[in-house]
Parts: structure tokens; C-alpha cells; sequence
């Protein structure tokens, strides 16, 4: 009996569909056999800033009982440089595993405006999404060398007298950049940006009346405002925040709806099994709202939030339209 082409083709095709079955199968079961096993070896969260600051503060607190969890040792390893791109990009660039992770502030999101197609990596789509650990609502602090004292004296004493107050920040592109122009936009007044190499210099010369006003967070500027040093003038929340009860919102001193914060996110390389994330990210939210480590955050400054990689993702996607608006507006550009 003569066999036709068109039976050939269709044993052609029914062999094809078996070896996709087959090598579909070995895949999902060396990805379970990774989920299963994992982790075999020391897990590493790259901070991109130095050691210290709130980044490098919030990701040691979940990387020790992270360790216990694991029954592995996670390391924190800082690579700080051009405004977190250094160590995102060893994060992008590292194997897709699971055993890399970088924690990343909005600078990461601010990035994808400012140096859009100057990068080795994408913000979005070099990265997948894991947790969005704590979010850090912005204070906002005034000199005491200005003539005045309420969020509303400063704005008025601004729009009197253009070119008479400017302000500072920790860096082009940080959040209490952008949230300042931000608040420059919203009130129409005149200042100019004065950047620093970090939030301590700035907080100098705010204490010395070089600049009249900042944004930083409140652990970082409640020192000072003990001291008699500078002025608490507003917190950039929805309602008053329960580690700061006595602090006004920004919105009661006369800003409409104006809420900003920086944040501290986990990602991991683009292509990382998705059980993987999935496990890292649960293992967080239960780690950040243990009782006793949402009253240390909660003391630092923090918000709780460790949300699921879905709203992560969602959450970053927004970030990034926000201050993208926010940086085309204002036309601001990395010198």
C-alpha cells in the first residue's frame, strides 16, 4: 500500500507536536526541580547606594530573617554609582535564577524618563517585579533663615521674592527632586535646584540658610527638627502619618492631593521563573508585617507595604508615567 504525502505530513506534524510536548515537559520539570530545591546557595540583593542610608537600611532588615527563612545567607552587596544605574544594570545582567535581586528607590522609575535609551538595560522589561517592600512618605523641611513659618509663608515669601530661596536635594533625578518641582508646579513659584552628592550635604546647608527648603524623609530630618534646627513644615501623605502624629500633611498646609514618597522595591532579572518570584515575594510581605518588624519600620519612617509582584509591577508602571509627567514638565535634564 502506497503511503501519501499528505499521511507523511501528518505523521510529520504528530512527531513534531510530540517532541514540543516532550521538551515542554523536561522545561516545567526543571523549573519545579529549581522551585523545589531552591535555594542551594547564598542569595545576593544588590543595593545600588552606599551603605548606610535607607535603601542599604530597609534591605539588611528583610535580609537576615530572609536568611533564616532560606536556611541560606543572603547577602547585601552595595554598588553604588550614576544614580543606581550601576547596580541595577549587575542586576539586569545576572543570570536569571533567583539567587540575584536588586532593591531599587525612585530613581529606578525616574530613570526611564531621564535616561531613556542611555542605559545598558530597560527599567521595565530587563527586570520582573517582586515586592514592593516599604514605601517612605517626604517631609518637607524649611530653613529657619527664612522669614517665615508656615508651608504658606514659605510659598509666599518664594513668589515676593524670586530668586531669593532655591532649594536642594540629594541628586538630580531623586525624589525630593521631583517632588519639589512638583510643588513648584502646583503653586507657580519660582526656585532654583541645587543638587547635592547626597542627603547629608544638603541638610547642611539647610541648617546653614543656603537653601531654604527640602524634601528627605522623616527619619533623616527628625533629628534635626528635635534640635530646633530646621522646621517641620508638612508630610506628603493622604492623612497624618502614625509615626508622626503631630506633623501637618502637605495637603493641610494647602496643597490639594499632594502625596509623594520614596520607596524601596525588589526585582529580579527579566526571566526569573515566576514560582521563584512568587516565593521571594511572600517570604518578604510575611517578614515586613511581623509585628515586631512593622514597629521597627514603622519607627524608622516606613510604611509597611510588601505587596504581590502583580501589584508591584502595576505600581511601578505608575511611578514611572508619574514622574515621567513630572520631568517632561518641568524639563528636566541629567547635565
Amino acid at each position: 500500500m502506497k503511503t501519501s504525502k499528505w499521511m507523511t505530513l501528518a505523521a510529520s506534524r504528530r512527531a513534531l507536536m510530540a517532541l514540543s510536548a516532550l521538551a515542554g515537559g523536561l522545561i516545567e520539570a526543571k523549573a519545579w526541580a529549581q522551585t523545589a530545591n531552591y535555594p542551594v546557595r547564598p542569595i545576593r540583593i544588590i543595593v545600588p547606594y552606599t551603605p548606610g542610608g535607607t535603601t542599604d537600611i530597609a534591605t539588611r532588615l528583610v535580609a537576615e530573617p530572609l536568611s533564616k527563612v532560606f536556611g541560606q545567607p543572603v547577602v547585601v552587596e552595595n554598588r553604588p554609582g550614576a544614580n543606581s544605574i550601576v547596580g541595577a544594570a549587575a542586576a539586569a545582567s545576572s543570570a536569571p535564577d533567583g539567587y540575584t535581586i536588586v532593591m531599587v528607590l525612585p530613581a529606578h522609575a525616574a530613570n526611564a524618563t531621564l535616561q531613556a535609551g542611555k542605559m545598558p538595560f530597560d527599567p521595565i522589561t530587563s527586570f520582573t517585579p517582586v515586592s514592593l517592600v516599604v514605601t517612605a512618605p517626604l517631609v518637607l523641611a524649611g530653613s529657619k533663615h527664612v522669614p517665615a513659618r508656615t508651608l504658606q509663608d514659605y510659598i509666599g515669601f518664594a513668589k515676593k521674592n524670586p530668586g531669593k530661596m532655591n532649594y536642594g536635594s540629594s541628586g538630580i533625578g531623586a525624589t525630593a527632586h521631583l517632588a519639589m518641582e512638583l510643588l513648584k508646579l502646583r503653586t507657580g513659584i519660582q526656585m532654583e535646584h541645587v543638587p547635592y552628592r547626597g542627603t547629608q550635604p544638603a541638610l547642611q546647608d539647610l541648617m546653614a540658610g543656603n537653601i531654604g527648603l527640602l524634601f528627605d524623609t522623616y527619619s533623616t530630618l527628625k533629628p534635626q527638627f528635635d534640635g530646633g534646627n530646621i522646621r517641620p513644615l508638612g508630610i506628603a501623605t493622604a492623612e497624618r502619618a502614625p509615626f508622626a502624629p503631630e506633623l501637618p500633611t502637605v495637603i493641610e498646609g494647602g496643597i490639594g492631593e499632594f502625596v509623594a514618597s520614596s520607596w524601596c522595591m525588589l526585582l529580579a532579572p527579566a526571566g526569573t521563573p515566576q514560582a521563584l518570584v512568587d516565593r521571594i515575594s511572600t517570604e518578604v510581605a510575611k517578614i515586613v508585617r511581623e509585628p515586631t518588624m512593622t514597629t521597627k519600620l514603622q519607627d524608622l519612617g516606613f510604611v509597611v507595604e510588601g505587596r504581590s509582584p502583580v501589584q508591584t509591577s502595576e505600581f511601578l508602571g505608575s511611578e514611572v508615567e508619574r514622574w515621567g509627567s513630572v520631568i517632561r514638565s518641568a524639563n528636566i535634564t541629567v547635565e
